[in-house]
């Protein structure tokens, strides 16, 4: 079987279609890979083994019969446990809820199942999305698969490690200040958080209602695409949801961008707080989109410290609200780093969360402004490479370095974190690509053009397994 059938989402249909590997293959693949390195990565709560058999051996034969269904037929994913499943618990990485078994599928569940898409377990989150990474959960936290010291972002952390270490083809992670965005920084993946109401949240267990995302995260900026069309889409059922066509976002990752005009918001220069790296791959994407035949246009926006302080007061007032009876009733459920960081929210008044929705609304416009004459936006990734797993404190949320994620959930804008190259450690670096509210398909188009010109993706965490080349 050829090696970049393991690397990414977009390679295996073809493969799968070739008959060069069956979909049966596939899944002994990731149930080995996740058996030998779950002990030490962590990034897997659970594993439905027979399951994802039954499913191959079905997928299999509907393949060898009539075709695939999608370009997801036939291929092992997995999805954060917040997110339901009929029949598993959804623990949400909480001894809370750790009993807790769904009733029924999430809609992003139905929709990969449709697709044909195999799940081959529930991937390590932290508490209910937020809390972590906290020793005292009952799972996790994941680790690292570039370097198992540091810390492989969160919340959506064992989705990020899983997909890196390549134990499945693609994870669905969730959103509300750069939980997909964060650990695909760090772990040198694509993750999209699409337009606020582009996927369905219906059966994921809230963070914060107004900010909370649902998205892809693969190897490649092609693969995630091919996964986003597959679990867009608007849902009735879901009041957040948007009826809005969904883009042929496969066919537009392209990485043409000649003639295309490329903002820039230079949000890294606003603090210190910032590693150089950060900069740097920043000022790597910019040339490369340039040389790639973009335009480039400075853009003002305001303070970045506005957008995520506002993000901030919306989150932990309506996190808060999420919460509030049990925080009341059985606190000590909850793990330290879950309290330090929601509780914050009871102190929050009425007046203090309208008047956070009425600057969400102006900062919401001043992006909008400035991306008139633009196509789409380049932001730095991330503050710097993953720090160390046990640098990241309880408090971090609202004391530790900046989220240049953040502002992207406040304004519901599309937003796609690109590898971008590597630190002198080893580790990731990374871009976001912000396009206008339900235009995805021109994200992945300038994701495709960093990813090409920066992201090495031959190189992978060096994992003395089979089937995966080392770095």
């Amino acid at each position: 079987m050829s090696d970049a059938g393991l690397r990414d989402i977009s390679n295996l249909p073809s493969l799968i279609a070739s008959g060069e590997i069956s979909p049966v293959e596939a899944v002994e693949i990731s149930l080995s890979r996740i058996a030998a390195l779950n002990p030490e990565l962590k990034f897997f709560v659970r594993v439905e083994a027979d399951a994802a058999r039954a499913a191959a051996r079905e997928a299999e034969a509907e393949i060898k019969k009539s075709g695939p269904r999608s370009p997801l037929h036939g291929v092992p994913v997995a999805v954060k446990d917040i997110v339901d499943m009929a029949g598993l618990p959804t623990t949400n990485g909480s001894w809370l809820t750790c009993n807790d078994v769904a009733a029924a599928d999430a809609a992003v569940v139905r929709k990969l199942k449709a697709a044909g898409a195999i799940i081959v377990g529930k991937t390590e989150t932290h508490e209910f999305a937020i809390g972590g990474p906290d020793f005292a959960l009952p799972n996790g936290p994941a680790r690292n698969p570039w370097n198992t010291a540091h810390y492989p972002g969160g919340s959506s952390s064992g989705s990020g490690a899983a997909v890196a270490a390549g134990a499945v083809w693609g994870a669905i992670g969730t959103d509300t200040g750069g939980s997909i965005r964060i650990p695909a920084a760090f772990c040198g993946l694509a993750g999209m958080k699409g337009t606020y109401g582009r996927v369905s949240r219906r059966g994921v267990s809230p963070l914060a209602y107004s900010l909370d995302h649902i998205g892809p995260m693969t190897w490649t900026v092609a693969g995630n695409a091919q996964m986003m069309e597959a679990i867009a889409g608007h849902d009735p059922r879901d009041p957040g949801s948007a009826n809005v066509p969904v883009g042929a976002y496969a066919a537009a990752a392209t990485g043409d961008v000649a003639g295309a005009k490329i903002g820039l918001i230079r949000f890294h220069e606003e603090t210190d707080a910032f590693d150089p790296s950060a900069g740097a791959a920043f000022e790597a994407a910019a040339a490369a989109l340039k040389d790639a035949g973009a335009e480039l246009v400075e853009l003002t926006l305001p303070p970045m410290a506005d957008f995520i302080d506002c993000n901030r007061v919306i989150l932990m007032s309506e996190a808060y609200a999420v919460h509030e009876a049990d925080l009341q009733t059985r606190p000590e459920l909850y793990g330290p780093y879950m309290r330090a960081r929601i509780l914050p929210g009871a102190l929050m008044s009425a007046a203090d969360y309208v008047q956070a929705l009425r600057r969400r609304r102006e900062l919401t416009a001043a992006l909008a402004a400035q991306m008139v004459g633009v196509d789409a936006a380049l932001v730095a990734g991330s503050v710097g490479p993953a720090p160390r797993i046990d640098a990241v404190r309880a408090n971090a949320f609202y004391t530790g370095p900046p989220s240049v994620t953040a502002p992207f959930n406040l304004t519901g804008a599309p937003a796609l974190s690109v590898c971008a190259g590597f630190h002198a450690s080893g580790l990731p670096l990374s871009v976001q690509i912000v396009a206008k509210p339900f235009d995805e398909a021109c994200a992945y188009r300038v994701g495709a053009a960093v990813e090409t010109a920066l992201a090495e993706r031959g190189r992978r965490p060096s994992l003395a397994l089979p089937g995966l080349a080392a770095a």
